[in-house]
């Protein structure tokens, strides 16, 4: 298994999506639970894949109308990787947050609480 490169927002929200998941999700579930778009969302799927945090099977139900859906799932290595890149992810915002807080306003953009006068 391979680390991940990148860790964007993006990705944060379709690895939430897949932890959170009982069962194996189909690509349009994590689209529809992130609100993050099909094109943005696939491509993310496509290189946890590539790296192993992530398999996938075509559905098989023959009950089931329509096309076949892509089912995805967090290897148990994956899950392990997927829950520290989210928790690095987390902790990150956070100092952000704190950074944020402490800044002061450039010179005549506002008070200390960053109203304008």
């Amino acid at each position: 298994m391979q680390s991940l490169k990148r860790v964007t927002p993006a990705t944060v929200d379709v690895l939430v999506a897949l932890v959170e998941a009982a069962e194996p999700v189909w690509g349009l579930l994590v689209v529809s639970s992130t609100g993050r778009p099909a094109g943005s969302v696939y491509p993310i799927l496509e290189r946890l894949e590539s790296i192993e945090w992530v398999t996938s099977e075509w559905e098989v139900d023959a009950r089931r109308t329509g096309p076949r859906r892509r089912l995805y799932r967090l290897t148990p290595d994956g899950l392990g990787a997927a829950r520290a890149a989210i928790d690095a992810h987390a902790v990150r915002m956070q100092r952000r947050r704190g950074s944020a807080v402490h800044t002061r306003p450039a010179p005549g953009r506002g008070d200390a609480t960053g109203v304008l006068a």
